[in-house]
């Protein structure tokens, strides 16, 4: 017989899940579509034709900027208020200003509203990750976290050729002109297209996500108490075990800040990727456009695949460090050997798909490990804050790419500079010891002088 706790579980699958989802897809692409844009725009705009590639990161750049003022207020919004009402407002004007992208004309134009659109999203995905754990008890998490997180690699999938076709008008391709429509062209339709449905999921949100369980009328009475009770015992046991620490001492830790340089390293890796793979390809293999963006669908599968295997095999095995590091590091050595020269496209498609697991799949594993010893205001101000640094890196990665690339005239130092930031990352990540003991993870902690530390062993149990 299914236990009340377990069927409380799976309706919560259900009914937040995909609302989450689906809005996280629509944030990825809104977020990240400028590197299929940027193919057209420089042809449109004049002023962007000297140095694009500069002119595109540092516009990534004020995006992570106006992400990092905003990330932990957000962030301590979703715990301490309402997360339905912060995620609505999130959505709103993240959609508004993501379609106002469609009439800039100048540089400073497009820094300006990179960087309003960064403030606007901010704490949105920070934000979804404290939400979850409102939800879900520890043996569960790694799971939604996956369900969730596998957005990013599906917006990778489905963007590209849906932008193509939008990218067409106003272009003549094969000796075949596509027509404008209200005289606006291709790459500000994308822009348009893309920003109207997180409008409309905004609206959606604030009627249909529940903050607690406890607001839940889908689930019956025991259900409710079941999934309360799992959740209040496991705080009381993270308490325990580690103390309630507020905030900045939550801040101050070690191992914090280990994961704060971790997700910085391999964000650095993620975003010069997401940034400039359509760049790269172009620029190695003279692809047309439309063969680029069906090559462009092959690595985020690779990466969906691997989020779920990882984020399933995690929660079965109850092991959070390897689950995260083994595929960045896998990652990182795809994403050096793409540097040989004269290779097949395959096998460039093949170390791409590669470095895209590296890149994705880890997640549903990273964010499981403050939980492990953090709770309540002192996990969600960590998370956004991990999620904040991290984010620095969101902006240095295409940079990197990106100057080099008009300084050098090479992709080639950008990316080996990216393939060691992500080594970075899998090696820090190891050096935090997180070990099971009798189905415990018990985190040695490095800082002694921190109020988390009972003795030399912190232990949390799942």
């Amino acid at each position: 017989m299914v236990s009340s706790l377990d069927r409380a579980i799976l309706k919560a699958y259900w009914r937040l899940l995909p609302i989450l989802f689906l809005s996280y897809i629509i944030a990825y692409v809104d977020r990240n579509n400028v590197s299929l844009a940027k193919l057209k725009m420089t042809d449109d705009l004049p002023s962007f034709r000297n140095g694009t590639e500069t002119i595109f990161s540092f516009g990534q750049a004020a995006f992570f900027i106006g992400y990092l003022l905003l990330e932990i207020p957000g962030t301590l919004l979703v715990e301490q208020w309402s997360a339905r009402k912060w995620i609505c407002r999130i959505m709103i004007t993240w959609g508004i200003l993501a379609s106002l992208t469609a009439v800039v004309k100048q540089p400073w134009h497009f820094y300006l509203l990179r960087f309003a659109l960064g403030l606007a999203e901010a704490g949105f995905f920070p934000g979804v990750i404290v939400y979850l754990t409102h939800w879900f008890p520890g043996k569960a998490r790694a799971r939604a976290l996956s369900l969730f997180l596998i957005a990013t690699p599906i917006a990778q999938l489905i963007s590209p050729k849906i932008s193509y076709y939008m990218l067409r008008m106003g272009t003549t391709e094969h000796g075949v002109y596509y027509q404008t429509l209200f005289r606006l062209r291709g790459w500000q339709w994308m822009y348009i297209a893309w920003g109207i449905p997180s409008v409309i999921l905004g609206i959606i949100i604030l009627f249909f996500l529940t903050d607690r369980p406890k607001d839940a009328r889908w689930l019956e009475y025991d259900e409710r108490q079941a999934l309360e009770a799992e959740l209040s015992l496991e705080l009381q046991r993270q308490q325990a075990a580690g103390g309630h620490l507020t905030i900045f001492q939550a801040l101050r830790q070690i191992k914090v800040l280990l994961l704060a340089a971790a997700y910085f390293f391999i964000v650095t890796g993620n975003y010069g990727i997401d940034m400039f793979l359509p760049t790269i390809l172009r620029d190695w293999y003279h692809l047309s456009d439309s063969f680029l963006t069906w090559l462009l669908m092959i690595p985020p599968l690779g990466a969906l695949l691997g989020m779920l295997i990882i984020g399933f095999s995690s929660d079965r095995t109850k092991e959070r460090r390897f689950h995260a590091a083994v595929p960045i590091l896998i990652g990182a050595t795809a994403f050096g050997l793409t540097l040989i020269r004269n290779q097949p496209l395959a096998t460039i498609i093949i170390l791409f798909t590669a470095v895209n697991i590296g890149t994705k799949a880890y997640l549903p594993a990273f964010w499981s490990l403050p939980s492990l010893f953090l709770s309540q205001a002192a996990a969600a101000g960590s998370i956004g804050f991990i999620n904040s640094i991290g984010n620095i890196g969101g902006g240095v990665g295409p940079i990197i790419l990106g100057v080099l690339k008009d300084r050098t005239g090479s992709f080639s130092l950008g990316i080996l500079l990216l393939s060691i930031s992500m080594g970075l990352t899998a090696v820090i990540i190891m050096v935090l010891r997180f070990n099971q003991r009798h189905k415990k993870f018990t985190v040695h902690d490095f800082d002694e002088d921190s109020p988390a530390t009972s003795g030399d062993i912190e232990n949390t149990q799942l």
